[in-house]
């Protein structure tokens, strides 16, 4: 898993292939978990299979970064790993985007509306 600090409060992340996926994501949220003041951008763009542990991850993941009011964006998810997160009904769970330019963007245009208030 490639992790890269986009800006001072965006985490850009690449997901890599089970088994070293539920690894990863747990370090991942060891490094949230410690920085405490970002949001996060998971690029699935090398994943074709999910499994229920990564899906857990992924989960416990989004609840640490929504309890300190911060976003996670999935983007370049393969049609049929989205259709996973459809079947088990985490569609409405997980925030989606079409690639990362997208997500970057969203996060950069909820971060100026903060600012703005």
């Amino acid at each position: 898993m490639g992790f890269q600090n986009w800006s001072d409060d965006i985490i850009l992340v690449d997901l890599t292939h089970e088994p070293r996926m539920r690894g990863e994501l747990k370090t991942l949220i060891e490094i949230v978990r410690d920085r405490g003041d970002c949001d996060v951008v998971v690029d699935f763009s090398n994943i074709d299979i999910m499994t229920s542990t990564s899906i857990s991850g992924l989960l416990r993941l989004r609840k640490l970064l929504t309890d300190c009011g911060h976003r996670l964006i999935f983007c370049n998810v393969p049609p049929a790993t989205r259709s996973v997160f459809s079947v088990v009904g985490l569609d409405e769970v997980f925030e989606f985007a079409g690639d990362k330019f997208a997500a970057l963007a969203t996060l950069q245009s909820a971060s100026e509306g903060k600012q703005k208030v």
